[in-house]
């Protein structure tokens, strides 16, 4: 018998052929490694740089933070979703962009046996035809979550930094999303690393062991470097791209959007014109 949820990824995949709408899911297998940095900047580059229509989901179910990259509302979140309310009163919008924010907490068994991926693609099946993607920040790690979210995507972004728990985890993330379910839509991102040598080191080791160990090949989609701006753009609630565009984590990230689109990088405004009307419009 069909479960619901291959009943959903089933609906998820035949709306997908018949419309636009391309389902990105973001996954670590530990946190700390950039995770969330990683999808904001991409729904941000995709939306500012590309023009296509992001909508950004928070699934980090209990422990939501995207709102503190981008300076937003946490009072409307998915749990007002989950409660009963439609999807178009917690959907904000924040450069040029949509986002349904996670939040942070549960108050009871009842709310958590209540958070399934399943029943919030539910809620959100409606509204995936108007975007050209939807991104889903899953929670880092391992959980039912993170792996039903990561079956209705088109691809599944793993960030991992050199690190050997961060590499180890998502090895870990791909094999069990692989054995389980025959998922293999996996492009890795290689985060805070200090030079492009270290970042290709970092794939091969995990993509040697995939091809080894499950005869699974992967895809490095790009290489992020550590950068000091990352944590500027922080404090002031902002998208690094937005403050800082010509930052090589910045630059970058284009790179992978270029990647993830098929679409060649326009010819954007000089660097000091670009700085300017940023200026006279938000006053950075």
């Amino acid at each position: 018998m069909e479960s619901q949820a291959d009943k959903l990824l089933n609906l998820v995949k035949e709306k997908e052929k018949r419309g636009r709408t391309r389902i990105v899911s973001v996954a670590s297998g530990k946190g700390g490694v950039g995770k969330t940095g990683f999808a904001t900047s991409l729904a941000y580059v995709l939306a500012n740089t590309f023009s296509k229509k992001v909508l950004l989901l928070d699934c980090d179910i209990g422990l939501g933070n995207v709102h503190l990259l981008l300076g937003l509302n946490p009072e409307r979140n998915l749990k007002s979703v989950l409660s009963g309310r439609s999807i178009e009163e917690v959907v904000q919008s924040a450069y040029n962009f949509d986002v349904v924010l996670g939040f942070s907490g549960i108050n009871s068994v009842e709310e958590l046996e209540s958070v399934e991926s399943s029943s919030i693609f539910l809620q959100l099946e409606s509204v995936l035809n108007r975007y050209d993607y939807v991104i889903l920040d899953n929670s880092a790690g391992l959980n039912r979550n993170t792996i039903g979210f990561s079956r209705l995507a088109s691809v599944t972004y793993v960030v991992t930094t050199p690190e050997p728990t961060a590499l180890t985890d998502a090895y870990a993330f791909i094999k069990s999303l692989y054995k389980l379910y025959g998922y293999s839509s996996f492009k890795v991102v290689v985060n805070m690393v200090s030079s492009r040598r270290e970042g290709f080191e970092t794939f091969e080791r995990l993509d040697t062991s995939t091809r080894k160990f499950l005869s699974l090949p992967l895809k490095l989609a790009g290489i992020l470097p550590l950068s000091k701006r990352v944590k500027e753009a922080l404090k002031f609630g902002r998208p690094v791209l937005e403050l800082f565009p010509g930052d090589e984590y910045s630059v970058e990230m284009k790179k992978i959007a270029q990647l993830e689109t098929g679409e060649a990088i326009p010819e954007e405004e000089s660097g000091i014109v670009s700085r300017l009307l940023r200026f006279l419009r938000e006053g950075v």
